[in-house]
């Protein structure tokens, strides 16, 4: 095909009313618009068909995946100037393909692109793709095998990316010099431990431990008995071994368990540091109830949640396309507001909020750093897919971040104690 490229840019034209706002090179070595910036690669006309049949943001991904669209240039760059189209006209174009009828110019530019695109069939998805989920959202088994997809990819891997602190939550920074990614991650993991007033021998449940930063820091620096529970047994695995090289075995019990199934409380403070996404709105007073359970009267809980932008009617929450099928199947995100009003509703009493949004796009931006960094060993540890995946979804994170379409929170809350807390319990607070 002859200039595949300046049909493109015209049908693009077309389609959003204005150029494209990227240069385009295409399979067949031609290109079109602007010739500053970075360019849009698209490898082969198989990347067309996937849009075809999955217009919108999933079309777009599985090519992504593929390998068959690729960017030269500033990765973010890019997402931002294509962002209108990608998640505004994507949404229109999966609306018109729906229902062709009721869009003659969509219609008519869908036909154009099947004249470019070529023969039938669809691509097949490509293998990271979660497929074959069964039964409803957020069963103990379901919700076993999402975490799997996502964190049962390769310690090695997820070293690569965090760096040594292993820490995969939002980081705490200081525009000191030379504060790096590890200081900003023991400073987050202290800032957990300073709201939680931890003290030497209370016992700490860290829901969703990860890889054991947390258990290790609380039960080092502060002397606490830590239970930390997962459902990733490769996480478990290397929580483990770093906790027997440090000597803490005494002081950590990692275990492969579903919060569900924690019944050895009271405990005197529970951390919950980005595992709350993954319960999902059905589940969520579930959850609040059976961590105010866990408590004894008096004990703290730290709940560090992502949340999204609240809507006018929130009903019609859709849960994004790409996460849903490459990153975290199942996983939900909820107002700050709604989460802080069920925490309430399960008798929790708020003390403290604390937004930390500006972090966490700082944070991914340094995990997109890492992985460009060690490229060819991170695809070596997984699949070029499954790179692929991760260094899109950690650079559109942190633009979300950056433009306020989804936070991430601190919430403090407190189990009542029975007469009421004590005068020196209500200073103010100092962890600032």
């Amino acid at each position: 095909m002859a200039d595949a490229a300046s049909r493109l840019s015209a049908l693009t034209e077309e389609l959003i009313g204005a150029p494209p706002p990227v240069r385009i090179r295409a399979w067949d070595g031609s290109t079109a618009g602007p010739a500053e910036g970075p360019t849009l690669v698209i490898r082969h006309r198989r990347a067309l068909r996937r849009f075809l049949w999955k217009p919108g943001e999933l079309g777009l991904v599985r090519a992504w995946v593929a390998g068959e669209i690729d960017v030269e240039g500033d990765l973010y760059t890019v997402l931002d100037r294509l962002a209108q189209f990608i998640w505004d006209r994507g949404e229109e174009a999966e609306a018109a393909a729906k229902h062709p009828a009721l869009d003659p110019r969509l219609r008519s530019a869908a036909k154009s692109l099947v004249r470019i695109a070529g023969a039938w069939p669809p691509p097949p998805p490509p293998a990271e793709e979660i497929r074959g989920r069964h039964g409803s959202r957020h069963t103990k088994r379901r919700d076993k095998q999402a975490i799997s997809h996502h964190y049962d990819v390769g310690n090695d891997f997820y070293e690569m990316v965090l760096g040594p602190s292993m820490v995969y939550s939002c980081a705490y920074w200081d525009d000191a010099p030379g504060f790096t990614l590890e200081d900003a991650q023991r400073a987050k993991l202290d800032l957990v431990c300073r709201k939680l007033e931890l003290k030497e021998g209370e016992r700490l449940l860290d829901v969703g431990c990860g890889w054991g930063s947390m258990a290790l820091h609380a039960a080092r620096e502060y002397g606490a008995r830590v239970t930390g529970v997962t459902l990733s047994r490769e996480q478990a695995v290397f929580a483990r071994k770093r906790i027997a090289e440090e000597g803490l075995t005494d002081r950590i019990d990692i275990r492969v368990q579903d919060y569900r199934d924690v019944k050895d409380g009271p405990y005197d403070a529970i951390s919950s540091i980005g595992m709350a996404e993954h319960v999902g709105m059905v589940r969520y007073r579930e959850y609040a109830d059976d961590l105010y359970a866990l408590l004894k009267p008096g004990g703290r809980l730290l709940n560090h949640q992502i949340g999204r932008r609240p809507m006018v009617n929130d009903e019609a929450y859709e849960i994004d396309a790409f996460i849903d099928s490459y990153v975290f199947p199942d996983g939900e995100l909820a107002p700050v507001g709604k989460t802080l009003a069920t925490l309430e509703e399960a008798g929790f009493e708020a003390r403290d909020v604390q937004a930390l949004r500006e972090h966490y796009a700082l944070t991914l931006r340094r995990w997109v750093a890492n992985l460009e960094a060690h490229w060819r060993d991170a695809v070596r540890a997984t699949s070029p897919g499954r790179a692929r995946v991760w260094r899109l979804y950690m650079a559109a994170s942190a633009l979300s971040f950056e433009h306020n379409k989804i936070g991430v929170n601190q919430i403090l809350a407190v189990k009542p104690p029975e007469g009421g807390r004590p005068v020196t319990a209500l200073r103010e607070l100092n962890w600032r």
